[in-house]
């Protein structure tokens, strides 16, 4: 495996983490397992410290260090307000415009944490595929901006919104999930890290990473009916 390197300089690498890559190593992981970390150290040949994570399920922007100083610093650019990370989903529904969701959310350890993120609608959709009672099916193309930085927090929010990540366990509906793999054979989560913009903390400098939508994304949209070439 080969990762997409998007952006570099003598501080940190950015890459286009595909679908289902762990960042390292953790609890969850097998001995099979292959780590984002471990594929780009070969890669580069160099040593590396992750910046942040992204879930397994969730593809795009992943940053890593070259140095814990380097390491240090861009966690604490991350969480700027100056900093703008923007994610694009496919989720179930007619989703509202715009809606910003301020809702806590609980830890695996048990801790309850303020988190808020932003969200605007894209694009809607309707196909002909049975729901239930209904006989066609709607979803929207949206664009989440997470304020803060919890653990499963997109898909969290909005699951509580009611406008499931299409893909999502178990944070999704697994009614709907199993629609579109028969359909579509879709077995993906459909939630991408697409852009993120910041203030470079070494030289000060505005620096925008973008990560183009992989193939199951593509595949996904196009089946539904979005197009994605604007966003």
């Amino acid at each position: 495996m080969t990762l997409e390197v998007l952006y570099q300089d003598e501080f940190i690498v950015a890459v286009n983490k595909p679908h289902g890559l762990l960042v390292h190593k953790t609890k969850i992981s097998e001995e099979k397992d292959l780590f984002a970390l471990q594929v780009l150290r070969d890669q580069l040949g160099k040593y590396l410290y992750p910046i942040h994570r992204l879930d397994r399920k969730t593809s795009g922007i992943l940053l890593f260090a070259f140095d814990t100083e380097s390491a240090k610093a861009f966690q604490e650019t991350l969480q700027a307000e100056s900093t703008s990370k923007q994610y694009v989903a496919i989720v179930r529904g007619y989703f509202p415009e715009k809606t910003n969701v301020d809702y806590a959310l609980t830890n695996d350890k048990g801790k309850t944490q303020e988190a808020q993120t932003n969200f605007e609608c894209l694009s809607q959709t309707e196909i002909e595929l049975p729901n239930g009672k209904f006989n066609t099916s709607r979803y929207s193309l949206i664009k989440c901006f997470p304020k803060t930085g919890r653990m499963h927090q997109i898909r969290k929010h909005l699951n509580h919104l009611r406008y499931p990540i299409i893909g999502d366990r178990p944070h999704g509906c697994n009614k709907q999930n199993k629609i579109l793999l028969a359909k579509f054979g879709l077995t993906e989560m459909m939630l991408h890290s697409r852009r993120l913009e910041f203030i470079h903390p070494f030289n000060k400098e505005h620096v925008c990473i973008e990560a183009d939508f992989n193939s199951s994304f593509c595949k996904m949209a196009q089946d539904l009916n979005f197009a994605l070439l604007n966003y």
